[in-house]
């Protein structure tokens, strides 16, 4: 029925139903930036400013595996950054507050935007594709907080780490503008986790046809190189910090070839069982 009605809505009566998922999706947004808007002190002091201090969790866990391993002369088990932040402009932390809350708003509400994305593709489906597509919310959403947890526990701190230790002379301090901090975590934040997206990707990708296991594994060399050059846009450039961050990455590249696999096995299964009747 759901289907019928959708082929006979006219082009502008799917541009108003898109026009009211948006519409509902930005309201939720809206009601979550609010709520980072008034727990500002939270949202900075503890999540923004976190991996800026070296009780950071991540920090202790390496300075813990470097003194293991030996190493005694490790930026990780120093007592603080050689760094200070601050403000440069009139406007500017007020303008980091509001543009913080968006973008921790759009954090906090995915899965409702997501469910406003679905709600609107879905009666477009066959029945069979939104029962096997009945999780999706759910896995998109998990791969989303599992990627923006890694970019916040892993990118973050290696970046800062990194960028925070480097120096080229004795003569420059480092003065870090509050909206660059801000911008390391949320980029590496909100990027990892729309990478973390890959398998839902391929899934979708894999159902239309555009993508088959065979053509992952044979192109698997190639994905390598991409993985490498994304992890070196999203961390600083030392072959520790992209190393930690290819693994998870082809891992996700694995699993992903595993279900176009299944998605492939699953479509010859049903075309099988269709051509014996």
């Amino acid at each position: 029925m759901a289907k019928k009605q959708m082929d006979e809505m006219s082009f502008l009566d799917h541009l108003e139903d898109l026009r009211w998922h948006l519409v509902r999706a930005t309201i939720s947004i809206v009601i979550a930036a609010t709520l980072a808007f008034i727990f500002k002190k939270f949202i900075f002091d503890v999540i923004i400013f976190g991996p800026t201090h070296m009780d950071f969790p991540t920090y202790e866990g390496l300075c813990k595996m470097s003194q293991f391993l030996g190493m005694t002369d490790t930026t990780f088990c120093a007592d603080k950054f050689p760094f200070i932040i601050q403000n440069r402009t009139v406007a500017g932390q007020f303008s980091a507050h509001i543009w913080t809350s968006i973008y921790a708003g759009f954090i906090i509400s995915f899965p409702y935007v997501l469910y406003q994305l679905w709600s609107f593709i879905s009666p477009g489906l066959k029945p069979s594709e939104r029962k096997n597509s009945r999780g999706f919310i759910v896995i998109a959403s998990f791969l989303f907080f599992l990627g923006v947890l890694f970019g916040y526990y892993i990118v973050t701190p290696l970046s800062i780490n990194f960028l925070a230790n480097y120096q080229i002379s004795d003569q420059i301090s480092n003065e870090f503008d509050v909206s660059s901090v801000i911008a390391i975590v949320r980029s590496s934040a909100i990027a990892s986790g729309f990478v973390f997206e890959l398998p839902i990707i391929i899934y979708f990708l894999t159902k239309v046809g555009l993508v088959t296991p065979q053509f992952l594994k044979k192109y698997r060399k190639f994905a390598l190189v991409i993985v490498l050059v994304l992890s070196a846009i999203i961390t600083p450039p030392d072959i520790a910090s992209q190393v930690i961050v290819a693994i998870p990455i082809l891992l996700l590249y694995q699993i992903s070839i595993y279900i176009s696999a299944i998605v492939v096995k699953n479509q010859k299964r049903k075309e099988k069982r269709a051509n014996s009747l």
